[in-house]
């Protein structure tokens, strides 16, 4: 019996570490009320970075509130900050690509994605996130980035 169980138990881990990384609200400010529905707001959200133990990424975005917002039909705006910060020690269990995407989140029923991309920089070793939104026609420009140094005893590896 516990020979079979250890495959599902290994199928159901791997299972879970392949379901994309969920933000955790951290919390939330109104900006307009509305009658019906829910208000619009500025949301504050905490993303781990799943290849970096120790760094968590805090975006705040705009979020559409009112009829459309409580459907999921409305489309939030382009605009998000970014602060990334080491919340304990650093480590790196596998080496990481040169830039990679951290995160997306659906910011439209179809079209639009609020992205981060994590860079490095290892002349100086920092690791860089920007984030931005896009489209499948257009995207947008607006992006903002933070960067947070790593210890140099402690070097970052490239893949």
């Amino acid at each position: 019996m516990k020979t079979r169980l250890l495959p599902a138990l290994a199928l159901a881990l791997t299972t879970l570490a392949a379901l994309p990384t969920r933000a955790e609200e951290i919390g939330h400010v109104d900006t307009v009320f509305k009658l019906i529905g829910p208000d619009h707001k500025i949301v504050v959200e905490a993303y781990d970075d799943p290849k970096v133990p120790g760094v968590t990424c805090y975006v705040s975005r705009a979020k559409t509130g009112g009829v459309k917002g409580a459907l999921g039909l409305a489309e939030d705006k382009s605009e998000a900050a970014i602060a990334c910060r080491q919340v304990g020690p650093i480590s790196f269990p596998q080496p990481l690509r040169q830039q990679e995407e951290v995160f997306n989140e659906r910011l439209s029923i179809l079209f639009k994605r609020l992205r981060v991309v994590r860079m490095l920089d290892p002349k100086r070793n920092t690791l860089i996130y920007m984030t931005y939104s896009d489209r499948v026609i257009e995207g947008s420009p607006q992006n903002s980035v933070t960067a947070v140094p790593v210890d140099r005893a402690t070097p970052i590896p490239l893949k």
